[in-house]
Parts: structure tokens; C-alpha cells; sequence
């Protein structure tokens, strides 16, 4: 039993380390693209860190499965490219209308359905063409920041060859040394008490809701929410989809105000508690992600640490580690959007619109991508029928 012990332990910080490590940077964009003060993106964290603890503790316990919960951070890509020229109320109203569509997907059983009437492949595409300017800007910093972003690189390029899972966290800590070596760490106060999370009341829009909060549910449901239940299951773990969507939608329903933005079915970190190295028993591999929890509610307890730390990194390094963390999220949307010939017209139309950034009638090029692809796909697909027919 104790040599069992510390690699489930282990499974459970890593798996939190990883989540962090990979996207906290783009969650502090997308609160700063709301306008979010410093103290109120260290009560964001904060929030995060203990709904996630508190859902993850629940689920796995419940369902005696390693259930782990994680925000977004396709959804967080979004809201940093979607939510600037929005108040802080709007984008809290976006959080709130979000979590409301996926309670009803749990509760009415539509998941599988509403997933169904949009095409993979545009889905796909339309997620690309969010992640594209992250990749763009990681690597147009290199010129003017050779060293940090260079270094940043070769640790994440070297830790890929050799130990995949710790790549983000290897570009991360080279990251830090340079900063450290070179003087660009920024000196912030960081303090170890809790950052209190502040409610902040919400607002809703038309244009917010159809043009941010629209894209946001969907982005979230197919690019966090279905893969999510797919490792579970392939994993052997056939937990019952629609209470986890009720209880995750809830989770984020009641906690919006306070800056979550989402609670999702995790995936990618997800699979490090319930691979054999978690627990060679797989009846007790819902221990590791409960082990998870217990460090999300301490990740949340020092949020205002964390969020010191996205402060005190020069915006270079931001960029370089939240493009390194995307890369492989961008790389696996472009496969799945381009993999079909037949839908590959609509796909890229949809990339496209997606990555121009195009903002018309006050709604974000997100949804536009998805109306533009999805009309192409219903005319062309109508235009093939008639030819067969």
C-alpha cells in the first residue's frame, strides 16, 4: 500500500501542475482582455482553484472514477481574443449564459444531439482559427526577445523528445531562469494569504451573449467537454454523461459571478490519473484525481501567487508559453478540420474567417466563421446530393 501511495499522490500534483503550467497564462489574458484589475485576476484564480478542488473531490468520490474537472482553455483562448471592448459585467454575463446552456444540456440529455447538428470538421476549424494568433504571437516575439523565447524553445523542444508530459513545464522553468538571470522578472508582491474572490454583478447583451457567450458554449462543449467524456471512456470508465454536464454546469452557474468562466470534464490531464502509473488498480485510480482536487483547492488558496507570477513574466514569455501550451491543441483541430475532403472547403472557410479577427455588427469572428463554414457546408453537401442523385 505505501508503494502505491506516493505515485497516486504524485499522478494527482502533476496532473494540477500540467493544467496550470500549461494555460494559467491564458487565463490571465483573457481576464486582462476584460478588463480585470490585478486583485480581481488573483480572486479569479482563486475561485478557479476551489471550484475545481470542490467538483473534482465530488465526482471522483461520487462515482469512485478519476473524475477530474478543468476550465477551458480553448474556451479562455477565446475569451482573450473575443472579450476585448467588453465591460467586466458583460464578460461575467458571458460566464453565466455559458454555464446555463450546458446545465440544460445535462439536464434535458441534448449533449450528444447538440453536438451532432455541428459538423466535427467546422468545429474543428473554427477552434483553429482561434488558436492561431497565440501561435503567431509566440514566435514573432523571438526576434526582439531572442534569448527568453529562444531558451523557452529548446527546454519546451527538448522536454517534448524526451518526457512529453513535462514540456510546458520545462519551457516554463527555462522561462524563469532567464528572467532570473537577465533581470527581466518583473518584482511584484506576492503575498501568500488568500486572494479573496469579489463578486462582480453581471450584464447581458445580445451581441455578448450571440457573438461571445454562443461561440464560448460551443468551443467549450466540443473542445473540453467531448473529449473529456471520450478519455473517460476510453479509459474504461463509463460514467453517466449527463450528471457530470448538470453537476460541472452548476458548478460554474453559481460561481460566475466570482470570475470562473467554466467548469469542464478534463481531458489531457485528466488522462494522467487514470493511466497505470496513477495506481496499478484501476478501482483505485479515482484516488489520484481526488488527490488532484486536494491541490486545486491549494492552487486556489495561493491564487494570488499565481496570478503575481503571470504579472512578473514580460509578455513575451506569456505569449511563447501560452503559444507552446496551444501548439498541439492547434495542430490537432487543423488535422481534424482538413482530414475530410469533402468538408474541407467549408472547414477552411470557416478557419478563415475565424483568424481574421473580423468583427461585424458587434459580434466576433468566431461565430461568423461558424455561419460562413456552415453555410458552405449545407450548400456544397445539397450541391453533391443533387450530383449523386
Amino acid at each position: 500500500m505505501r508503494q502505491s501511495t506516493f505515485p497516486t499522490l504524485l499522478a494527482g500534483f502533476v496532473a494540477v501542475l500540467v493544467g496550470y503550467a500549461s494555460s494559467a497564462a491564458i487565463i490571465w489574458q483573457a481576464a486582462a482582455a476584460a478588463g480585470a484589475t490585478r486583485e480581481q485576476i488573483a480572486g479569479w484564480m482563486t475561485a478557479l482553484g476551489i471550484a475545481m478542488g470542490i467538483s473534482t473531490l465530488a465526482l471522483s468520490i461520487r462515482y469512485r472514477a478519476p473524475v477530474l474537472t478543468a476550465w477551458s482553455t480553448p474556451g479562455a483562448a477565446l475569451l482573450a481574443t473575443s472579450l476585448p471592448g467588453s465591460t467586466l459585467n458583460e464578460a461575467i454575463g458571458v460566464f453565466i449564459f455559458s454555464s446555463a446552456l450546458i446545465v440544460a444540456c445535462g439536464v434535458t440529455g441534448l449533449f450528444a444531439r447538440l453536438m451532432k447538428l455541428i459538423p466535427h470538421s467546422l468545429a474543428a476549424a473554427m477552434l483553429a482559427g482561434i488558436l492561431l494568433r497565440f501561435g503567431l504571437e509566440a514566435f514573432a516575439a523571438l526576434p526582439s526577445h531572442g534569448l527568453l523565447c529562444g531558451a523557452m524553445l529548446l527546454a519546451w523542444l527538448c522536454a517534448k523528445a524526451f518526457a512529453p508530459r513535462y514540456a510546458i513545464v520545462a519551457a516554463l522553468l527555462a522561462g524563469l531562469v532567464i528572467c532570473l538571470a537577465t533581470g527581466q522578472f518583473q518584482r511584484v508582491e506576492a503575498s501568500l494569504a488568500p486572494a479573496l474572490p469579489g463578486f462582480t454583478l453581471p450584464h447581458f447583451t445580445l451581441q455578448s451573449l450571440l457573438g461571445i457567450g454562443l461561440p464560448f458554449f460551443l468551443v467549450t462543449m466540443a473542445s473540453q467537454n467531448a473529449p473529456g467524456i471520450a478519455t473517460l471512456k476510453a479509459s474504461g470508465y463509463p460514467v453517466p454523461v449527463s450528471p457530470l454536464m448538470t453537476f460541472t454546469g452548476l458548478t460554474g452557474l453559481i460561481m460566475a459571478p466570482f470570475g470562473v468562466f467554466s467548469i469542464c470534464i478534463a481531458a489531457i490531464t485528466a488522462a494522467i490519473c487514470q493511466s497505470p502509473d496513477a495506481h496499478p488498480d484501476s478501482a483505485k485510480r479515482w484516488l489520484a484525481s481526488s488527490a488532484a482536487g486536494v491541490f486545486y483547492l491549494l492552487a486556489g488558496v495561493f491564487g494570488g501567487a499565481i496570478a503575481a507570477l503571470m504579472n512578473a513574466l514580460p509578455l513575451a514569455g506569456i505569449q511563447m508559453l501560452a503559444g507552446l501550451a496551444l501548439l498541439g491543441t492547434l495542430s490537432g483541430s487543423l488535422h481534424q478540420a482538413l482530414s475530410h475532403e469533402t468538408e474541407r472547403d467549408a472547414a477552411i472557410v470557416t478557419f478563415l474567417i475565424t483568424a481574421s479577427g473580423m468583427n461585424l455588427a458587434g459580434i466576433s469572428a468566431a461565430f461568423w466563421g461558424l455561419l460562413g463554414g456552415g453555410a458552405c457546408y449545407a450548400i456544397l453537401a445539397a450541391a453533391r446530393k443533387k450530383r449523386a442523385g
